[in-house]
């Protein structure tokens, strides 16, 4: 389903007391993010700052004013060889899932890292048992192109994670 009333736009400062709420929610109550202390909205500004000086997108999924739900793409790993291959992130307010706002961040976080010159994103998925965050990705071309087994313990269990992959751009100049 679509999300037509959402508008998917920069994140602001005004933005991140909302992030934060959605994002302790899956903190607290889920493994879905391997974090276990919920960063507070000092830590969320110190991140979009980061983001914003690497060139890389914090979106946010407004509907009629309300954060819905936000995407960034941040570095994959820290070593310079790694500086054009970015990880995503995405969260949805829980009573906002199913309506197409994930897809809609997405494919905006898409366009804007190829537009940054990234050629490859990363998907770290947790395998929580549900599909629908693999199902995301494999819908905007991404590849299942690993499994790590148990590498996150959370809420007493262990939990392995799904890698995937997407290209960005086709340009092989570094």
């Amino acid at each position: 389903m679509a999300a037509p009333d959402a508008v998917i736009r920069p994140a602001v400062p005004a933005d991140l007391e909302a992030v934060a709420e959605i994002f302790t929610h899956y903190v607290s109550h889920t493994v879905i993010t391997f974090e276990q202390t919920p960063p507070t909205v000092a830590e969320w500004q110190r991140r979009l700052d980061d983001l914003a000086g690497l060139g890389l997108p914090f979106l946010v999924a407004d509907l009629d004013g309300d954060v819905a739900g936000y995407a960034y793409a941040s570095p994959w790993r820290p070593k310079p060889a790694y500086r054009h291959t970015v990880e995503d992130s995405i969260y949805l307010a829980p009573d906002q899932t199913g309506r197409g706002l994930g897809g809609a961040l997405l494919d905006t976080l898409l366009t804007r890292c190829a537009r940054a010159g990234m050629r490859q994103m990363i998907a770290v998925i947790a395998d929580t048992g549900s599909a629908a965050s693999t199902a995301l990705h494999k819908r905007f071309g991404f590849a299942h192109t690993g499994r790590l087994n148990s590498v996150g313990y959370k809420h007493g269990r262990w939990i392995d994670t799904v890698l995937m992959q997407r290209a960005l751009t086709t340009d092989h100049n570094g």
